[in-house]
């Protein structure tokens, strides 16, 4: 028992000593002067510098004197742009529902009427659903042309992303000269032929441009002529695509004075020559 204890109270002693020693003393230690060196060390410190305001300039002095209308301009005075009279929005509004209207084939730009079923003399030949264009894309047509929705569709896309955009400084285009649409016929009218995609009212053939101030731009007559054969190139690469048959001058003698154009698809791609 005596041992026990013992070795009880060594050990208590060893464990109050070392919380003792790491206690944090009441004073911390002085560090001693290096020797050799007994003067203190004196230290320089520079006076704080302040910035020099200058004085405004007299240009800015007579400027900030003289009201501008500038000056005025904040969040309670900015510029508001003005609204639109009641009268031309109702104009606006009647207009649209006009066009509604009259539109064909789910499309505002399409203008024209439906006619519904057409027979053609050949078996061949005829349109189930068949629509009557007038403009497309605010461009009229020399004539109301019979084609199908998708052909009308074409027509209205080439329009506006090609032909419009082309003809914008030298015109703007406001006219379609249009050579054909529907007809049931054989191709160029030959005799033992296929049928025409005219004859299916999947084709329109387009002789030339109107501008607005009354130019008529001809495929036949432009399309060796610069600046009018860089324009008619244009626009008949831009078809190619939208259609899946693109011909001109190029392609034969058939298509010397007209763009021909029609909707039908070929495995291969589109067809353009």
């Amino acid at each position: 028992m005596r041992g026990l204890r013992c070795c009880f109270w060594i050990g208590f002693a060893v464990v109050m000593a070392t919380a003792a020693s790491a206690a944090a003393p009441e004073s911390s230690l002085v560090p001693m002067t290096r020797p050799g060196n007994t003067e203190p060390v004196s230290v320089m410190v520079s006076p704080k510098i302040r910035p020099v305001v200058r004085p405004a300039s007299p240009q800015v002095t007579a400027a900030a004197a003289r009201p501008t209308e500038l000056s005025f301009l904040g969040p309670e005075n900015s510029i508001r742009p003005f609204l639109r009279p009641e009268e031309l929005e109702r104009q606006i509004f009647f207009k649209k529902r006009k066009l509604r209207k009259t539109s064909v084939c789910g499309d505002i730009a399409i203008q024209g009427k439906a006619v519904g079923r057409v027979k053609g003399k050949i078996k061949a030949c005829g349109v189930k659903d068949a629509v009557q264009i007038t403009s497309v894309s605010g461009v009229k047509l020399s004539r109301p042309s019979t084609m199908d929705c998708g052909t009308a569709q074409a027509l209205n896309k080439w329009v506006d992303k090609t032909v419009k955009p082309t003809f914008k400084r030298r015109g703007p285009v406001v006219e379609l000269q249009v050579a054909a649409h529907y007809a049931c016929r054989t191709r160029n009218n030959r005799k033992g032929a296929r049928i025409s995609e005219h004859g299916k009212g999947r084709a329109i053939d387009i002789s030339g441009f109107k501008m607005a101030d009354g130019e008529v731009v001809t495929v036949l007559n432009g399309w060796r002529k610069n600046p009018s054969k860089k324009q008619l190139t244009k626009v008949w690469r831009g078809a190619c695509g939208p259609f899946g048959t693109v011909l001109g001058p190029n392609s034969d003698r058939y298509h010397r004075d007209h763009f021909h154009l029609d909707t039908a698809r070929y495995r291969s791609g589109a067809y353009c020559r």
